[in-house]
């Protein structure tokens, strides 16, 4: 009998020691995806006034557009990280461009968010982890293809997105980065343009 309820415990503290520890598990991996939710957390509670209900919404638009730039800047990164490895010369210096390019302008990105106190994600996006997996899972041809048909169509929409914020913003610094940063993007769009149709 005692060793039938021993037998038991010994059960239900495996059971309950293996369920605290895909709890942890599940808990950290959703940590490490939820980078870009933790800081639109951060910047709800900074720019939501809760006393009065009212929501600061310039500073909402002005955290959402340096967040999405933020994220186009991990992928423009990552991917390029990746392009440098092609035995392809075009998509080799396009990659390198790219990694180039967007580290200088996520550095200056970051210095003007601290400055106006919004929140960054602290690391890759969920939508960037997969996306470079993705590509690193590409054989060669297939890379070069597809990560030039992805600069063109990402630098496509990030300009649209920069033009937006520039015709509706309202932060005049922000503002002016953009126009700035502008110009790299639209040849950044040209020299992808250029390695793509040397692909089809």
């Amino acid at each position: 009998m005692k060793n039938s309820y021993f037998l038991r415990l010994c059960a239900l503290s495996m059971f309950c020691l293996g369920a605290f520890t895909l709890t942890v598990q599940s808990c950290n991996k959703k940590e490490a995806a939820d980078t870009e939710e933790v800081a639109e957390e951060q910047n709800e509670a900074k720019f939501d006034n809760d006393s009065t209900g009212v929501e600061n919404e310039a500073k909402e638009n002005d955290s959402d557009f340096l967040m999405k730039v933020a994220e186009v800047d991990m992928k423009e990164i990552e991917l390029g990280k990746l392009a440098q490895k092609s035995a392809n010369a075009d998509v080799k210096a396009l990659g390198t461009m790219m990694v180039d390019a967007h580290t200088k302008s996520s550095a200056e990105m970051k210095a003007l968010a601290a400055a106006k106190n919004i929140s960054l994600p602290a690391g890759p996006t969920e939508d960037v982890t997969e996306t470079v997996q993705d590509f690193n899972k590409k054989k060669a041809d297939e890379f070069n293809k597809d990560y030039a048909d992805k600069m063109v169509k990402g630098h496509e929409e990030t300009i649209e997105k920069f033009e937006k914020y520039i015709a509706d913003g309202t932060d005049a610094e922000i503002k002016a980065w953009a126009e700035k940063t502008l110009t790299g993007l639209r040849t950044h769009l040209q020299h992808s343009k250029d390695v793509q149709s040397k692909l089809k």
